[in-house]
Formats: structure tokens, C-alpha cells, sequence
């Protein structure tokens, strides 16, 4: 008894000092919102203008991160709404609206009158009742510098037979907060955690709310046993048969000194499970602790729920502290959880027949010319699985910034050749690999059976870089990644803090003297580009990227070393040289 009352009373201490900092916080920040909610009423007076839907064919959606991406629940549509977008100077939050035609692959932007006010980091759920909602809460608005956060609280549906925003106002709801989580559950919206800044504080969530869609009415669920920390940004999935939600992982920090904050990658998963009649529900935290291979621990990933109930995972970013700085592994990997078998696994995608074939002809050849004994050796080593390979894929952009991006590529998974060796002839040729760059905070959802992926973000040193790409992945076949749209180089504006006006004139007058010879530097540079890109090894007939790679390595890895002088390491030499050997592949 005398344990179970000082747990009691740590548990409530913790609950009174979480009151105490959120009290806090809002306190210090009522003066900058208020600030901000003037800019806000000035968007929704511009809005309330409005008086009939406009719905217009337009090009696809601008570059942006942290926007709501849902499936309609009727049609193959895909739901885009708001999001942000910073290019160095000034952030711009949206409340566009959007509605994508998986048929016809083709984009459509409705305005509708009333519609909640530009918001980032909110959280929409698809229900089918009353011919189909789409219901947002929370969420936040940025001054355009970046320096003042407002947090919303509000809830909104979209009536999508009507093409109508309805505004919701029920007491007793969660505070306002941006990277909470939202998830349909039976007829409840539960939402999860989240956090609230303003310039000098910050509290992170674990509270859990309950909205009924039958009453309308919110209420605060008080759950037994041991509650996730406080997070945002986690993963949360239903369950299968809807009685609780998984949650798994998520981002947190906290102030190490007076000026110092401490970031914390949560890789944690919790079962938040119901028990008892609608009437007399109970509500149960329990750890989890799944089997199979947990992706490396990581934020900013998206999440979908696929076919059977998994629940999908994609890239992310892990920030690495070292020596004052802050560097960023961004990933494009693909997780899959089980939710029945409680088990995470990689998902790979499939070799495609092309390759099988290209495969097993290259073993006839080596053993026409080697010898029987090679071939079984040949053979084991193929059937060996294959470690993760590390690929250091270096861009350019338009203004010279070099992008460097890390991919790490799975190993082959052993398959067999089951199919017959006298098929039609086939091209021998391998296609290139097409798949997302490494991204945090892309869009991501799933309709009958595919992922669809919009936009997101990575950085390059101080340059953060906004997508507006679109890809599709079938999650039954795992083949490939299907392009939707492209990545436009020309809308990654960014822009740095410009320097006196002297130094910009000096500048320009330098670059004016110049101009001629640069131009006849740059004509000759080209052609004498043009000359060594022809005196690069050829790609072969039916040569893979891999295979090239292997074959031309030493070629490339002393350009590599030319380039980068005598003093580069050989491990960042090797990979640079891997890089470029990949590039030539596929201008080729």
C-alpha cells in the first residue's frame, strides 16, 4: 500500500508540474499570438469574401512539408490541404485545397467559402458517414519570419458531398498544439500527444482526447498503466479490430541549460487499448515490444495505413551532434508493421522478370566459359544474401549548390527462378531505379492498395530544400515507384541573407569586367567536359548500374581522387567515385 500511494503521488506531481509549465507557456505566448491571430482574422476576412465554390484543373500543388494528405473514402481521389514552405527568408503557410484524380492523374484546386485558416503540422481524418468528411484539428501559424508560432485548437469538417467547411466549436477539447496525432477509431476521433512553442518556451504532450462523432462532444480519456513521455510526431495506427491504437516513436527536447535544448528520437512503442461497453469504457497504456527489424531510429518519417491493417513507414531524418554542429541522415527507406503479428520488416521491392532473366543468362554465359565448377560457385555467391549498400548521390542545382544525398540501398533478398528458360526475347537492358530521394516530412497515403507520396524536405548544409514530387508505389506487387511529377529544379528558391549594398555593387562591377572572359572560360570548360565524359568507360550492352560500378571502380575512384586532392579520406573518395560512376550510368 505504502509503494502504491508514493507512486500516486509521483504520478500526481508530474501531472501538476506539466500544469504548471503549460500554464507557463501559454502565458508568455498569449502576447505573440495575439499578435498573429490579427494577421489570421485578416486571412479569413479575405476568405469570408467568398460566397460560392470555385473549383479549377490546375497544375500539381506548390513545393510544401507538413500538410494533411487523406483518400477519399468513396472515390479515387487523394486530399491535399495547407502546409508550409520556407525559402530562407520568409515562411508561407497555406490553406489550399486540393483534390487529386487518381484516373485521370490530373489535380484540382477548391475553393470553398469559410474554409479554417492557413495552418502546418495538422492532423485530417477521412469518415464515410454522411456522404463522406474530412475532419482537421489543430495545427500551426508561423509569422512570416519564422520567429512567432500561433497553435490552433479548433476543429473543422469538410463536408465532401457538399463541398462545405463547417467550423465545430465544442468545449472541453485539447489545448491548442501542432504534430499531435488523429486517428479514427470505432466512431471516435482519439488524438495523441503533440507540442506547443513560443520564441522563449516549449511543452510536449502525452494527453489523450476523445472525439465523439455520434454527440459531437470531447472528453478526456484517463488511462491506467504506463503512458508514453511526451512526444510529438509519432507514428499512431488502429488497431484492426478498432479496440486502441498503436503508438510507435517521435520527437521530443528539452532545455539541458538556460539556452541549450537537448532533442530527443523516441524509437518506443505503446498500446493504448480500450475494455468495457461504450457506456463504461476503460482505457489501458501497455508497452509493446515487437519482433522483426524496428527501422533506425529517426523523425520527420511519413506514415500511411496499407492493405491488411500495416501500418507504413517512410524515410525521415536522424540528426547527428557532433563538435557544434547539426548534420542530417535523410532516408527513403519503407518499413512495414504488422499489426496482428506485432512485427516490423523492410519493405523491398521485387526484381522485376527483366533482371531475373539478364541474371540467369549471365550464369550460363560464365559457366560456358569457366567451367561447370565456377558456375556452382558463381551460384552460391548469388544465393549469399547481400548487406545494405551505401550510395552518396550528389545533385546540382540551378544557383551551384551541390545537394548530397544518402541513400542506403538494402540487399537483394534470395529469390527463385521459377520462371521457364525459353521465354520470348525480352530487352536485356536493366531501367535504372527510380524511387524518392531521402526526405523528412513528405505527405503520404494509401488508396486501394497503393502509397502515394507528395513532397516533403531535405537540407543541405544551412539550405533546406521543399519538394512538390509525386510517386506511387502498389504495396501489393512492390515492383516500383511510379513518377507522378517530377521534381522542378525551378522551384527551389531559396534565399540567403544578402550582404551591403557596396560589397553587391563591387561584386557587379567585377563580374561586368569579367564577363567576356568567363564566357570563353565557360565555352571552353564545356568542350573540354564533352572530350573527358567521352574518354569515361562505356556503359555495356545489359550492364547494370551495380555491375558498372564493380567493373569501372578503379577508374573512377582515382578521378575521384584527382579531384579531391591527396588529402581526402579513402572512404569519402570511394564514394564520391561510386557517385559519379552512378551519374555517367545514368546520363548514359
Amino acid at each position: 500500500m505504502g509503494k502504491k500511494g508514493r507512486k500516486d503521488k509521483k504520478v500526481k506531481g508530474a501531472e501538476k508540474t506539466a500544469a504548471k509549465m503549460e500554464k507557463k507557456v501559454s502565458k508568455r505566448s498569449k502576447r505573440e499570438e495575439e499578435d498573429l491571430e490579427a494577421l489570421i482574422a485578416e486571412f479569413q476576412s479575405l476568405d469570408a469574401k467568398k460566397t460560392q465554390v470555385v473549383e479549377t484543373t490546375c497544375p500539381p500543388p506548390s513545393p510544401r512539408l507538413n500538410a494533411s494528405f487523406s483518400a477519399h473514402p468513396d472515390k479515387d481521389e487523394l486530399i491535399l490541404f495547407g502546409g508550409e514552405f520556407f525559402n530562407g527568408k520568409k515562411t508561407y503557410l497555406y490553406n489550399d485545397l486540393f483534390f487529386y484524380n487518381i484516373k485521370k492523374n490530373s489535380w484540382m484546386k477548391s475553393e470553398i467559402p469559410n474554409p479554417p485558416p492557413p495552418r502546418c503540422a495538422h492532423q485530417a481524418v477521412v469518415v464515410p458517414q454522411g456522404g463522406g468528411q474530412l475532419w482537421l484539428f489543430g495545427g500551426e501559424f508561423a509569422s512570416p519570419d519564422g520567429e512567432q508560432f500561433y497553435h490552433y485548437k479548433d476543429l473543422w469538417v469538410l463536408h465532401l458531398a457538399t463541398h462545405t467547411w463547417e467550423n465545430i466549436k465544442a468545449p472541453g477539447g485539447p489545448s491548442g498544439r501542432s504534430g499531435h496525432r488523429m486517428v479514427l477509431s470505432k466512431k471516435q476521433l482519439l488524438v495523441f500527444g503533440g507540442f506547443h512553442e513560443s520564441t522563449r518556451d516549449f511543452i510536449y504532450y502525452n494527453d489523450v482526447y476523445s472525439f465523439s462523432l455520434d454527440s459531437f462532444s470531447w472528453s478526456r480519456l484517463s488511462p491506467s498503466g504506463s503512458a508514453p513521455s511526451p512526444r510529438s510526431a509519432c507514428q499512431m495506427t488502429s488497431t484492426p479490430d478498432a479496440s486502441g491504437v498503436i503508438i510507435y516513436g517521435g520527437y521530443s527536447k528539452v532545455k539541458a541549460k538556460k539556452d541549450v535544448e537537448k532533442g530527443t528520437i523516441h524509437s518506443d512503442m505503446f498500446l493504448l487499448k480500450r475494455e468495457g461497453k461504450e457506456d463504461q469504457e476503460k482505457w489501458t497504456w501497455s508497452r509493446v515490444n515487437p519482433s522483426g527489424n524496428k527501422p533506425p531510429a529517426r523523425s520527420g518519417f511519413s506514415l500511411a495505413v496499407g492493405p491488411g491493417g500495416r501500418a507504413v513507414l517512410f524515410g525521415g531524418v536522424c540528426d547527428e551532434e557532433e563538435d557544434e554542429t547539426l548534420e542530417g541522415d535523410f532516408y527513403n527507406d519503407l518499413y512495414l508493421y504488422d499489426t496482428a503479428k506485432n512485427r516490423w520488416f523492410p519493405a523491398q521491392l521485387r526484381r522485376t522478370k527483366t533482371e531475373k532473366k539478364r541474371r540467369r543468362r549471365e550464369k550460363r554465359g560464365g559457366a560456358e566459359g569457366e567451367g561447370a565448377g565456377e558456375e556452382e560457385e558463381e551460384e552460391e555467391e548469388e544465393a549469399a544474401p547481400q548487406g545494405p549498400v551505401e550510395v552518396i548521390k550528389e545533385i546540382v542545382a540551378e544557383d551551384g549548390t551541390v545537394m548530397t544525398i544518402k541513400e542506403v540501398i538494402p540487399g537483394a533478398q534470395v529469390e527463385e527462378d521459377d520462371e521457364e528458360d525459353d521465354e520470348e526475347d525480352e530487352s536485356l537492358a536493366s531501367a535504372v531505379l527510380v524511387e524518392p530521394c531521402p526526405r523528412s516530412s513528405a505527405m503520404a497515403t494509401v488508396r486501394q492498395g497503393k502509397l502515394f507520396l507528395y513532397g516533403g524536405m531535405f537540407e543541405v548544409g544551412d539550405r533546406q530544400f521543399t519538394l512538390n514530387d509525386f510517386y506511387c508505389l502498389d504495396l501489393h506487387k512492390m515492383d516500383r515507384w511510379e513518377v507522378l511529377v517530377e521534381m522542378d529544379p525551378k522551384t527551389q528558391e531559396w534565399l540567403e541573407e544578402s550582404e551591403s549594398e557596396d560589397d553587391e555593387e563591387e561584386e557587379e562591377d567585377a563580374k561586368g569586367g569579367g564577363e567576356e572572359e568567363e564566357e570563353e572560360e565557360s565555352e571552353e570548360e564545356s568542350e573540354e567536359d564533352e572530350e573527358d565524359e567521352e574518354e569515361h568507360p562505356p556503359v555495356q550492352e545489359g550492364e547494370t548500374v551495380t555491375d558498372y560500378q564493380a567493373r569501372t571502380q578503379q577508374y573512377w575512384v582515382g578521378l575521384a581522387r584527382t579531384n579531391m586532392g591527396p588529402d581526402a579520406k579513402d572512404k569519402k573518395v570511394a564514394k564520391v567515385g561510386l557517385t559519379m560512376a552512378k551519374v555517367f550510368y545514368e546520363d548514359q
